[in-house]
Parts: C-alpha cells; structure tokens; sequence
C-alpha cells in the first residue's frame, strides 16, 4: 500500500493511493497514519479493503508529511563511504547517529525554509524507514518484522550550524522545514529488498545526487536493531539513513542553497518530493 496524509497543515487526513494512481480517502477507516495504525494487523485490515470503493479525492491537494504524530527521527550520519569520503571525514566503525527534532516535519512539497544568516544550506536524499511494530533491544534478526515501512526524506542541512558552531550536528539539522517526508509510506510487503532502491535528487534540474541503498556501510536490519540498543523505538518514529555523494558540500568549490531555487528528491518505488526554497521568516 501507498499510505498518504491529505489536507492543509495540522488538519491532514489519511488517503490511499489504489492501483491506478488515484487518490482515495480513507478517513472512513482511519484516524489518521501514524501510531497504532502502523501495526502489521492495522495494516492487513487496511490491505482487505477495496479501495476502488473508497471515495475519491479529485484536485490537487497539499500532501502533508506520509506519518502523522512522529516521535522523534532518527538519522544516521555517513553512512555511505563515498559521502564520508567527500565529507573529508572517515568511514565510521558504527552507526553515527543524531535527532532532528518533530518541527522539523515538512510535507514533501512544502516549501524548505533558509533559515536567516544561513550561507550554507545543503541537500541530502535519504531512505526513510518507519517504525511499526515497538520494541527495543531487538535482534538484528527481528529487526525487519519492526518495520511498517519506507519513505523519502531530505535530511536538509546547515553545514556551518552543523561543523562549525561548537560539534553539535542537531544545530544544523533542526531548522524548521528541514525533514521533508513522504509523499507516500510504501508498506514494507511492497518492498522486499530495502537495500536495492536508486535514489536521486536533483537542483534547478541538475542530477547531483544518484546512489542505491545497497552501498550504505550500514545496511537497514542492522540500524533498527542497533539503535533499538539506544533508545526504544515507538510506531511511527522514522529512521533517516544516510545519503549518497553528491551533497553540496562535497562541490569544490561547495555549492549551496539560496532561495528561489528547486529540489526534486526521489526513490525509486517511494515516490518523488519537489521542494522551493525560501527565506526563513519570523514567527
């Protein structure tokens, strides 16, 4: 399934996308994507249902963030080589891991936000990985049965917050707008192989990024078990793992961000976001 939230900011709903691209509303069965929906026995309730029934949702309307009620996101920093190699950093021994807090959640077409003073806004395609079933402490031989399913995300980034304000790599993670996530949840039935996706993204037109997920140094099935040795993992908390080369900072010289300028973010079966950008604003 191609599970998706519908609607203007806070007051989304939750939709399906059946068969032939088609928009359906699914608020007759759902409260909403996130939390105990995420549950493998929610979901094959919701796989029972004939969608083509389902009232459909014609227009063009906002598609908020895939997952309502996100706990907390996790990323993994430098998890493909070739992106440690032109980060100038090393190959990490485990898992780098660090949060970006829930106001960072953007839809996948909303606008990301540079945020004031900013010369060093970057891009970062990511493969999302939704938590369904909680736990901790997992064996990385139970890790997949805890997912409930994959998505886009841009880990947008402040490399001078992140590198060169003190070591704290949240500083430049959290701005507001910067987790684009969605459009869709692909349930995990519809992905049997979370290590074999292409994942691109693209500025003003240009390919910079173009990976696949099977040369992360950390494959997904060791991460969910691994940072369940942390902290416990709750439905609908998302892991963000990792990007490819191709980051701005990796340019020489680095190119960077400014408003006006256009992202596309894709991977392949999960859906492909398409963000502005734009100045930051004040509250």
């Amino acid at each position: 399934m191609k599970l998706l939230r519908i609607g203007d900011r806070g007051r989304e709903r939750p939709a399906v996308l059946d068969a032939e691209g088609q928009l359906r509303d699914l608020s007759g069965h759902l409260d909403d994507v996130g939390g105990a929906a995420l549950l493998a026995g929610r979901l094959a309730d919701l796989r029972g249902i004939d969608f083509a029934s389902l009232p459909a949702i014609g227009g063009r309307p906002r598609v908020g963030a895939c997952v309502a009620g996100v706990g907390k996101i996790i990323c993994v920093g430098l998890n493909y080589s070739d992106h440690a190699a032109e980060s100038n950093m090393p190959i990490p021994s485990e898992p780098i891991l660090f949060l970006k807090p829930t106001s960072s959640v953007n839809g996948p077409y909303d606008d990301v936000e540079i945020p004031l003073g900013s010369e060093k806004t970057d891009w970062e395609v990511e493969l999302g990985v939704v938590i369904g079933k909680p736990g901790k402490y997992i064996a990385a031989s139970a890790a997949l049965d805890h997912v409930a399913g994959y998505c886009v995300v841009n880990d947008v980034s402040e490399r001078a917050y992140q590198l060169e304000r003190g070591g704290q790599w949240d500083k430049g993670k959290g701005c507001d707008t910067f987790a684009p996530i969605g459009p869709w949840l692909v349930t995990a039935d519809e992905i049997p192989d979370p290590q074999a996706l292409d994942l691109w993204l693209e500025v003003d037109g240009e390919r910079v990024q173009n990976g696949n997920t099977r040369t992360m140094i950390f494959p997904v099935q060791h991460l969910v078990s691994y940072i369940s040795q942390f902290m416990s993992l709750q439905s609908g908390d998302v892991i963000s793992t990792g990007t490819p080369p191709g980051v701005g900072l990796g340019f020489k010289p680095p190119r960077y961000l400014k408003a006006g300028q256009t992202m596309r973010v894709g991977i392949a079966g999960l859906g492909e976001q398409r963000q502005g950008t734009v100045p930051a604003t004040f509250l």
